[in-house]
């Protein structure tokens, strides 16, 4: 009998690896590919740098023996794990292999997702979960569910610590839905579906029918449900998303955001003078002003299909990565509705734990007024822009462009909820109320008993407008730093970002704020 040498180890090794890296097979891979997806290593590859994965648990099995487990091998138990760099950074990721037995999740596909997360949190690197998978394998019954838990806890710690990043590319169906939920952002594919019960399952307990694309679809998740964060067209479009977010953000909750060169200049710009009018019942888009302040006007807008009223993302100013939050004037007037206060407000507390300087653009009518808000919560979701915005410790400026009214003045991170600089363009109008609702209230008298009703109003609305409705009372009482020309802005922002730079701020020693969730 021959010697077995080195050589005929390696080879050995080399075709058992070729044949794990097949999944499913090369007759599944290819109908996935026909699909217009992406197969689970074909996205680890378009996502990190060239040759830069190192792979863990390639050789990794199933130990189920019922329901004719035993004689049906999965291939890395349908989950592909390892550390990779994206623009040179560590992170560590998952990515599921629907053509291994449609991507179920077993106890050691499981632990497999836990154990490389449980390496992102030690290693201070954001995690990358590319979802695609039926759900729970039904074969391995309560060890199935035990490895989902283990995933969710591990969600959790690594939450405020690390970033965490959902791709949903393909089905995302029951408990695997969740892990997702407890991430910082979810990108889904127009190819994708994600639900808790599917269609046939709630016609069978509801009597509702409805398809898994109006369901669970991008767009379902976007417009209705606000799951999700953003829609990519294809597989290629979200590895782009997520390589293109992870660049703002930093490796973890102990370093600042990575700086770039930027754009240097601060110049004025003069096209900022012409896009807000003077008419504060005009709209007008206001991301046409945050593009005017910041770096090459690169906006990354996250949920820009949810409340619209209100809009945020991610920016430069002088290299430096900072969070916008803005109020939307051509979507109901900009007005703070439950959904806009959720959306800002998670992404504000998202910032505030990656230290990420927060710059807020205000023109707010006020509250949306309405028994179906009120029944609904308003209180106490509003509540939790304000518990975001004072819980914050990151810089924080405020720009006010024109309203800023009562309540919302507040929640909009007024000088009172710990801003730190607040700008106001000569337009603002910062009041408990509009001067039409104001001047009906204080000086109700006088109208009444005027002869000329409407010429009283509107002489009296002057007055009061003339009295409060600017910025000049508010810098009077050093609730405005400055008042400023809007060509300035970004000169104004960009210095007080370089200033705050070193901010520090101590808090009360506690375990966490109760926020009214």
């Amino acid at each position: 009998m021959a010697a077995i040498s080195m050589h005929d180890k390696v080879e050995d090794l080399k075709k058992r690896r070729a044949k794990v890296e097949l999944g499913g097979g090369a007759d599944k891979l290819e109908k996935q590919r026909q699909s217009g997806k992406l197969t689970a290593r074909e996205r680890i590859q378009a996502l990190v740098d060239t040759e830069s994965f190192d792979e863990s648990g390639l050789f990794a099995e199933h130990r189920s023996t019922l329901f004719g487990m035993a004689d049906t091998s999965f291939p890395s138990d349908g989950v592909v794990t390892g550390a990779a760099s994206v623009a040179g950074r560590l992170i560590h990721l998952a990515s599921q292999d629907f053509t291994v037995g449609g991507g179920s999740a077993g106890e050691v596909h499981s632990e497999k997702v836990a154990d490389i997360m449980q390496q992102a949190l030690k290693t201070g690197s954001p995690f990358v979960f590319i979802n695609d998978s039926g759900g729970a394998r039904v074969q391995e019954g309560i060890d199935s569910l035990s490895g989902y838990g283990k995933v969710f806890y591990s969600n959790v710690m690594l939450s405020g610590a690390v970033p965490q990043i959902s791709l949903i590319c393909g089905p995302c169906a029951g408990g695997a839905a969740y892990s997702p939920a407890l991430t910082d952002f979810l990108i889904q594919t127009r190819q994708a579906q994600m639900f808790i019960t599917g269609p046939q399952v709630i016609k069978q307990v509801t009597g509702e029918t409805v398809t898994a694309e109006a369901l669970g679809g991008a767009e379902s998740h976007m417009a209705r449900s606000g799951v999700i964060h953003f829609i990519a067209e294809d597989d290629t479009h979200a590895v782009q998303i997520c390589r293109k977010l992870l660049s703002f953000l930093p490796s973890n909750n102990l370093e600042d955001p990575p700086m770039t060169e930027g754009d240097r200049h601060v110049d004025p710009n003069l096209e900022l003078e012409n896009i807000v009018p003077l008419d504060g019942k005009k709209g007008y888009d206001v991301r046409q002003v945050i593009t005017g302040v910041v770096d090459f006007g690169d906006f990354l807008e996250v949920q820009a299909g949810f409340a619209a009223n209100i809009v945020v993302g991610f920016a430069r100013v002088g290299g430096r990565s900072i969070g916008i939050i803005a109020n939307q004037p051509c979507v109901q007037a900009g007005v703070l509705d439950i959904d806009a206060s959720n959306k800002a407000a998670r992404f504000i507390r998202f910032c505030n734990a990656f230290n990420i300087p927060l710059v807020t653009f205000v023109d707010v009518p006020g509250f949306l007024p309405g028994v179906k808000q009120e029944h609904a919560g308003i209180i106490r979701h509003g509540a939790k822009l304000l518990f975001a915005y004072s819980a914050a410790t990151v810089p924080k400026i405020t720009v006010i462009l024109r309203k800023s009214y009562g309540g919302a003045y507040l929640a909009m991170c007024g000088k009172d909820l710990g801003a730190d600089r607040v700008f106001a363009w000569p337009t603002a109008e910062i009041a408990v109320m509009g001067a039409e609702g104001a001047a009906e209230i204080v000086f109700r008298k006088e109208i009444q008993e005027a002869t000329d009703k409407p010429a009283k109003r509107k002489e009296l609305i002057e007055r009061y407008r003339t009295a409060f409705s600017n910025p000049y009372v508010a810098a009077g009482r050093r609730l405005v730093d400055a008042v400023i020309e809007p060509a300035l802005t970004r000169r104004h922002v960009a210095q007080a970002l370089e200033y705050l730079n070193t901010k520090r701020e101590l808090r009360p020693a506690k375990k966490h704020g109760l926020m009214p969730l």
